[in-house]
């Protein structure tokens, strides 16, 4: 039987571009060869796309050729520069091994609906609307499901420090893994804290500070059948929890420690899992997506984010959440690009 051909997009122009290239070798050492023909096409900080070998630590200086998806559904693939000529190859499925910006924003999903080629992971739709965390949390309140109080600063926008509730979270909109995150405890830290922001996205998003504790869920699949990994907690010494901030992320980070199942009561477990799962349906979510949630004192659960390309590292929250659950990396792999194609077909 002939292996699926399948593209795997790694790299990228964000700031998130060294998590990603991890991702992929993450992805590369559970990929199943028996079943799958892989092409790396790497996506360098500057915006080249190369076919290449792998996804190595030196990838970019590694056999590599100047590739591109061509929007060209008659291609349905990879055009490939070698000898001065493009040839083609042709692809049955492309798992993006993205994050951030122009990977996680709808933009690369974009140019996927062009190719006609399936594809991994949520739609443009769902991955605009995900990446915005303001637009998430208006999507989610009109479905009924708790989100912080938040204002939205654009570009020409004074802030009245004086209307805010402290602590808060300053964040950009749309940006993921904590760059340029602030956590501000009165007005005299405020004017800063956006500026940091700012150098990340145009459109910053400050949110009234809640109390409890950091968890998540992990969510695959397409509505109605969906699976929830384990769900985790996030327990911090000190600060607040800034993944992929830390020098030496495999090492574990500085502050914080995933726990696995969460140690929090069975029935807040089942609350966290079902809440997650009415995030994803509400924002339009397929294939995969890690939902982050609080848990207040009181029980209540509350939005704080969705990554629909979460992290597949080896200290990834995702990967981990549904190995607790039984399902290894190289299992999720199988579902997703079988998800691809059958929704595909539809």
């Amino acid at each position: 039987m002939a292996r699926l051909k399948v593209g795997i997009l790694f790299g990228g122009s964000s700031e998130e571009h060294p998590v990603s290239v991890k991702s992929a070798q993450q992805v590369a050492r559970s990929l199943d060869l028996e079943k799958y023909q892989p092409f790396y096409v790497g996506i360098t900080e500057s915006g080249a796309w190369k076919l290449c070998e792998g996804p190595g630590p030196d990838w970019e200086n590694g056999n590599c050729r100047p590739a591109l998806l061509s929007p060209d559904r008659s291609v349905g693939g990879l055009l490939v520069l070698e000898q001065g000529r493009y040839g083609t190859i042709g692809l049955d499925v492309v798992l993006p091994v993205l994050h951030g910006k122009l990977g996680e924003d709808g933009a690369i999903q974009g140019l996927l609906e062009l190719t006609g080629i399936p594809y991994a992971g949520c739609d443009v739709q769902s991955s605009a609307v995900c990446m915005d965390k303001s637009l998430a949390y208006r999507v989610v309140r009109s479905a009924g499901i708790a989100t912080p109080n938040f204002w939205t600063v654009t570009a020409d926008d004074a802030v009245d420090p004086g209307r805010l509730t402290y602590p808060v979270f300053v964040k950009p909109a749309r940006s993921g893994s904590s760059f340029g995150v602030s956590k501000v405890s009165g007005p005299a830290e405020l004017p800063d804290a956006v500026k940091t922001a700012r150098q990340y996205d145009s459109k910053v998003l400050i949110e009234e500070a809640v109390a409890g504790s950091e968890v998540g869920c992990a969510i695959l699949g397409n509505d109605p059948d969906l699976i929830a990994g384990e769900v985790d907690r996030i327990a911090l010494s000190h600060g607040f929890f800034q993944i992929h901030q830390e020098a030496d992320p495999e090492s574990g980070s500085e502050n914080s420690t995933p726990i696995v199942p969460a140690d929090i009561p069975a029935e807040s477990r089942s609350l966290v899992r079902e809440t997650a799962k009415a995030v994803y349906r509400a924002l339009g979510c397929r294939g995969l997506a890690r939902v982050d949630l609080f848990l207040t004192h009181e029980g209540e659960v509350v939005l704080n984010e969705v990554n629909t390309l979460p992290g597949m590292t080896s200290y990834s929250r995702y990967p981990r959440m549904m190995a607790a659950a039984g399902l290894p990396l190289s299992q999720v792999i199988d579902r997703l690009i079988s998800l691809a194609l059958t929704g595909h077909a539809r």
